[in-house]
């Protein structure tokens, strides 16, 4: 395939086509207000993206309930009060011709006190002092799932992002260091994924047939295992529970180090699945017009833009304007963040991320 098959529409299950096969890969960016409504840098930042030619973009990862935060000024979508801004984006996303999902999350074990998170381990053992959320209690977090990507359908959004990445809570209920439960929750396989599953099947129950259900896994790190983890995709893909599988990747050319699959690339582990009409697309280092085309040769449906959106708000029209384009190496200024839109919030962020902005950039 060449660079131009990026541009080629994709049909999802549900709901509209994306217009082309760039997705905006969820980016926390810690600029809403405390409450977790969306602040006017949000706004700027998505009306940034919405005239960036993407075929899907995500919102940063939002608060299913605001015990589960991870990030000070975190987007929320745990409360009607958060409808209006999350309305204003959905908007500004539609009107430039993209389509739009809000990323639900729920930090789990690693939500922060400082923050007013309070920490819903999986298991006794996880975090000292802290025993496992109850039976029930994993009902109710379901439960705020299903209620918040209602309030992203009532919002405008097409769709929904279920995080199931980094050890956060769905991802840390499939990971057998994590989950030494002996409820329905807890043990097998089957047990262990069961979160996961009530929710996406739960939102699909309460928003219908034409909402768009994404998820967002990762393999590496918190006890996973990549073979249970492909297992459990094959379910999702054959049931055609999803509309899209968002692989969250450090590189999306990465090779499996041990196990079965030795050798593999991490990606065609999961590409090499039969998928039906669920679509696939990885995040990791695309930093470039040719590596996004690339996989779409490795079998990608579609690819999530991340690092490369930041550096560059319109990575879309620049690929589309040069087929050879390269974004700026990394470290860069601060100010040529500031001079690209990105608000001082968003910067210091991204002064968090390792080799990001040059240290003592002002």
């Amino acid at each position: 395939m060449s660079v131009s098959d990026l541009f080629k529409p994709l049909t999802l299950l549900h709901g509209p086509a994306m217009r082309n096969r760039f997705m905006l890969a969820p980016l926390t960016s810690q600029q809403s207000a405390h409450d977790g409504t969306a602040s006017q840098y949000d706004q700027s930042w998505i009306e940034q993206l919405a005239q960036s030619n993407y075929g899907l973009i995500q919102t940063s990862a939002a608060t299913v309930e605001a015990g589960g935060i991870a990030f000070e000024r975190q987007l929320g979508i745990h409360s009607d009060l958060h409808l209006h801004g999350l309305a204003k984006m959905a908007t500004t996303i539609r009107e430039g011709g993209g389509l739009s999902a809000v990323q639900l999350h729920h930090a789990g074990h690693r939500a922060q006190p400082q923050f007013g998170g309070i920490p819903a381990p999986a298991s006794s053992k996880t975090v000292p002092g802290i025993n496992a959320i109850t039976t029930e209690e994993v009902e109710r977090i379901r439960d705020s799932f299903i209620s918040a990507a209602k309030r992203a359908q009532l919002a405008g959004f097409d769709g929904v992002s279920v995080h199931g990445a980094f050890g956060w809570i769905l991802s840390e209920f499939l990971s057998p260091n994590l989950n030494d439960r002996k409820d329905k929750y807890g043990g097998s396989l089957e047990n262990r994924a069961r979160f996961t599953i009530e929710v996406i099947e739960g939102i699909r129950k309460a928003c219908g047939p034409h909402f768009q259900i994404g998820w967002r896994l990762s393999i590496e790190r918190y006890g996973l295992l990549l073979e249970e983890l492909r297992e459990i995709t094959a379910e999702i893909f054959d049931r055609e529970l999803i509309d899209y599988l968002d692989l969250a990747l450090w590189d999306s050319a990465q090779i499996v180090r041990e196990g079965s699959f030795q050798g593999k690339t991490m990606l065609s582990v999961f590409t090499e699945l039969p998928r039906k009409g669920v679509r696939l697309g990885a995040a990791g280092k695309i930093m470039s017009a040719q590596r996004a085309g690339e996989l779409l040769d490795e079998g990608c449906d579609f690819v999530l833009i991340a690092r490369a959106g930041i550096l560059q708000r319109d990575f879309p029209l620049q690929v589309k304007a040069n087929p050879m384009y390269d974004s700026p190496k990394l470290p860069v200024t601060a100010e040529y963040l500031r001079q690209g839109g990105l608000s001082e919030r968003f910067i210091d962020t991204m002064r968090g991320w390792q080799t990001f902005v040059y240290p003592g950039s002002k």
